[in-house]
């Protein structure tokens, strides 16, 4: 299994992703196609977090006045799955690895996963 989780509407997602030659990889747009439980669930066995996994910079928490700090794995499940903004993106996941987000450290880990220097 190759996947990639993104955004069409993220310049960023766009940015990280023409990086790569993702040829062989399933591209999943996932405004248009949301993530399902099966899914969340094989990115939580990498991750062993959903707060790992969690975007706390979505749109989504301050329209709907969450306090982050408050919640706990099973609320950072629930909302995963219930808004496609809550998950942290670009989300590259192979049989036994996965990249979540845009950070710097995890973007220069794909490049070496892919081998580009």
């Amino acid at each position: 299994m190759k996947k990639v989780f993104y955004l069409n509407t993220c310049d960023t997602c766009r940015k990280i992703l023409a990086q790569f030659d993702l040829t062989d990889w399933e591209l999943r747009e996932i405004k248009k196609e949301p993530i399902t439980k099966e899914e969340l669930a094989e990115m939580y066995k990498h991750t062993r977090s959903y707060e790992a996994l969690f975007s706390k910079k979505s749109t989504q928490i301050k329209a709907r006045e969450i306090d982050v700090k408050s919640l706990e794995e099973k609320d950072f499940k629930k909302l995963l799955l219930d808004h496609y903004t809550f998950l942290k993106r670009p989300v590259f996941i192979t049989d036994d690895k996965i990249f979540v987000g845009n950070d710097k450290k995890n973007v220069e880990a794909l490049r070496v996963f892919f081998g580009i220097s």
